[in-house]
Parts: C-alpha cells; structure tokens; sequence
C-alpha cells in the first residue's frame, strides 16, 4: 500500500531550479527538508497556539496534538495534499459562550468530539456523492455567512476579557501587528501574529519594569494588582520533558447545538485548502476532498477525546509553500515531528500560556475581524449578489443574530442563541426561501434598486462614471 512516505530527490536536492517547484512526491536534502518543516511549525505559531489559549486548554497538549494529525492527514491522504493541521480558530468563540454557559473544559472539548464525529461523516458522504454535495447544500452565500458570524461573534470577547487587561499595551500590539501584516513581505507577513506575541511580551516586559504592576482585571475578571507578564509558571514547570495534562469529554446538548455550526465553517476551510493546493502544484485534487475532510474529523475526534482542541488544516502554510514553492510532504513530516517535540515541553507550554492579557487584546482585534471578514471573501471570490434578497434576507437576519447573540428560547432548559441560531436561520432559511421564491429570483437577477448600489456605464466622450 503507497501511504505517500517515499520521496524522490529533487534535482541536487539544494536548491529549486527558477520556476520549477518542489512536488509533494519530492524532496530537497533531509536538512533543508528539517528546516522547511521548523518554518512551517513557526508559521502557525501565532493562530495555533493563541487557539488553545483563548479556548482555556493545554497548548503543550494541542501543540503535540496537531503533529499527530497532521500525521493522520498525510496518511489518509496518501501524501497527495501537502497540509499541516492546527486548531481552528473557528472553535474560539464556540469555547467562550460554552464557558459562559458554565461549562467546563471537558463541555468544550465533547461538544468539539461531536463536530469532529459529524465533519468526518460529511467527509464520507462528500467520498460518496462528490463535491457537489458541498455546493447544493451550503452555497458562497451561506458559508460566507455563517463564517462572518462566526467571526464578528467574538467581538465581545476582545472588548470585555482581554482588552481591558491593559488597553495601552493592547493599542501598540494592534498597531504592530497591523503594521507587520501589512508592509512585512514574503514569509514574515505569514508570521505576522507569532511577531505580535514576541513584540506583546517585549513590551509587556519593558512597561513591568518602568510602572511596576497594573492595576486592571485580571483574567479572572477581578480588579487587582497584578503584573502584565507573568512567567511564574515556567518555574513551576520543573521538567523540560513530561507528557501534557489529559481529560476526558463531557457531553451537553446544549454545548452541542451551540458548537455544530462550526462544521461549516471547516468544510468551507478544507475545500479552499484543497483547492488551493491543486491549483499551485498544478494537480487536480477534487477526489481527495472526502478525504482530507473525514482526516480532520478523525484528528479532531483523536485531539478532543484526550482533552486537546479540533485540528484544521491551516491557511498560514499556505503561504509559505507559496513562498517558498516547496510542495514536498516530507518537510510536513519534519513539522509534526518538531510539533511533537514542543508538545512533550512542559516549559514551552508555560511560556505559551504566560501570555498577557493585553497582548492576547490587541491581536485578537485584528484576528477575530480577519475571520468574520473572510464570509465576504468567501462572498466575493464566488459573486454572490446581494441585490438578490434570496441573498440578502437569511444573510441579513443570520449575520445580526449571530453577533448580537440573539436568543430564542423553548423552554427553561433549553435555548438557541448567537452562533448556533444565526447559522440555524442562514441555512433553512436560505433554502427555505429558495423552494417558495419565483423562478425570477433563483437566476441570481437583482430586484434591488441598482442605484442605489452600481454606476452606470459612462456614455460615449464621457470621462467620468456617474451615479444611476
């Protein structure tokens, strides 16, 4: 059986010859391969260790958990889709209104198990049925919907838990980042959340030093005086090598409902990955779409059943294969072992949760409204017209639901609220509406008053455009 595990040397095995790529059946030298493996580890630094962080969990468990996903991936896959697997930050805002509810880690991570039950079905119904399946049942404008809300609904989480912990070092965070993001080139701006925590911690340092402790609410909520980067914990952590703390899943319908929406979002991450990833290496990978769905389902089943967080292939190393166009699924090997290293340091785990509050404000400014905003990526890549109000009425009403945590209650035990009810009333009520709209409307025609959304084309010798 070829489980993708044997590489051919790709010319002298140094460097690519201009404009040819490194192909995921090939491989630069071992120590070439070992460093692309540490850079892809660094690229999902930031989002893959702040995930578990802000979900209340292990980041030594979810960092050793991803490599070994990321090994079940490049199995299942037969090492045809060059991917490394980090914890979604899709499950962020599902852990904080868990929390709020009461629950406790095991709540987040069984309603996180049952996602992961439900995405590795999808994955084999995908297998069966193809692609298409995808397209009839959540369209652009249904995912791109249900991200957004996803996204925006953790507003509230930067401006009333991590921003007031210390606002000033938040600001210079936020602008750092914004600005690392935005003028860094190449490989650097892929990193640029990782070169906000270092620069967070930096300043954080300095500001202890110079005004001694700051006198906020702490990460408990409690106004005290406290210092903003506190590295008791690496003390306490005697062992550079230890297994991580375990624990198993509790299961609550309610965490439940509140966490199953998500699968959107992830099917919607996994089939642009998948996509991508084909259109750079120049394959054709629409067969192993199932596939690479049902992996994350059972990584993220594995990863949640131990107590560590869902793992999702990750955008972040898109970026450097397209940097680097080394393809080769052997440097992804190199990854989860580095991943696996890092996951069995109890010290590096103690470094990752010291961080503080007002840096995990400032980047999560930016990385929560980069979320939400990926919807209208979603949006625009694919044209959905949303002059069409088969569109815009469940988007509308989904999006407002999902961010103002509307809530629809049934009986005292038991309710609807926020993300679970936005992405409820975007999917039946998108095709809800589609079975009772007129023919007229399904062929993607505006009712809407143009004018008041495009311009005319300028007539014949006019220079200008001009409004409808």
């Amino acid at each position: 059986m070829d489980l993708g595990v044997r590489w051919k040397l790709h010319g002298d095995g140094r460097t690519p010859a201009p404009g040819a790529v490194v192909r995921p059946d090939e491989r630069l030298s071992w120590p070439r391969t070992a460093g692309l493996g540490a850079q892809h580890v660094v690229a999902m630094f930031g989002a893959s260790f702040v995930a578990p962080v802000l979900m209340g969990l292990d980041p030594n468990l979810a960092i050793m958990m991803s490599g070994v996903s990321t090994v079940i991936f490049l199995l299942a896959t037969r090492g045809k889709v060059p991917s490394y697997l980090g914890c979604s930050l899709s499950f962020v805002g599902v852990a904080a209104v868990i929390r709020a509810q009461g629950g406790t880690s095991a709540t987040v991570t069984g309603a996180v198990l049952v996602v992961g039950v439900v995405l590795f079905l999808v994955g084999l119904a995908v297998q069966y049925f193809g692609a298409r399946i995808i397209h009839a049942t959540m369209p652009p404008i249904v995912t791109g919907a249900v991200v957004m809300l996803i996204g925006f609904n953790l507003a509230p989480v930067t401006a009333s838990t991590y921003w007031p912990q210390d606002q000033w070092t938040a600001l210079l965070v936020m602008l750092f980042t914004g600005l690392a993001v935005v003028c860094l080139r190449g490989f650097w701006s892929r990193v640029a959340i990782f070169l906000g925590l270092v620069f967070g911690y930096g300043i954080s340092f300095v500001f202890d030093r110079i005004f001694g402790k700051i006198h906020s609410v702490d990460g408990g909520g409690h106004m005290t005086d406290h210092w903003r980067l506190d590295l008791s914990g690496v003390g306490k952590a005697d062992d550079w090598i230890g297994l991580p703390a375990f624990h198993g899943p509790s299961f609550q319908w309610s965490a439940v409902l509140v966490a199953l929406p998500v699968v959107i979002a992830l099917v919607a991450e996994n089939a642009g990955h998948v996509k991508a990833v084909g259109e750079m290496t120049g394959e054709n990978l629409d067969d192993r779409l199932g596939t690479a769905i049902s992996a994350d389902g059972v990584g993220s089943v594995l990863s949640t059943a131990l107590g560590g967080p869902p793992n999702t292939t990750y955008s972040e190393n898109i970026g450097v294969m397209a940097a680097t166009r080394v393809y080769s699924t052997a440097a992804y090997w190199a990854a989860a072992g580095f991943a696996l290293l890092f996951g069995v340091c109890p010290k590096f785990g103690a470094v990752v949760a010291a961080i503080p509050g007002g840096v995990l404000g400032g980047i999560t400014v930016i990385l929560y409204g980069m979320i939400g905003l990926l919807g209208a990526q979603i949006w625009i890549k694919s044209e959905v017209d949303l002059r069409n109000p088969l569109n815009l009425v469940p988007a509308a009403a989904g999006i407002i639901i999902g961010i103002g945590n509307v809530t629809l209650k049934f009986t005292d035990t038991f309710s609807l609220s926020g993300i679970a009810l936005g992405t409820l009333v975007v999917i039946t009520g998108y095709h809800a509406l589609r079975t009772l709209a007129p023919a007229h409307l399904k062929t993607q025609e505006p009712l809407l008053d143009e004018g008041t959304s495009s311009y005319d084309e300028p007539s014949e010798g006019d220079g200008e455009r001009r409004l409808s």
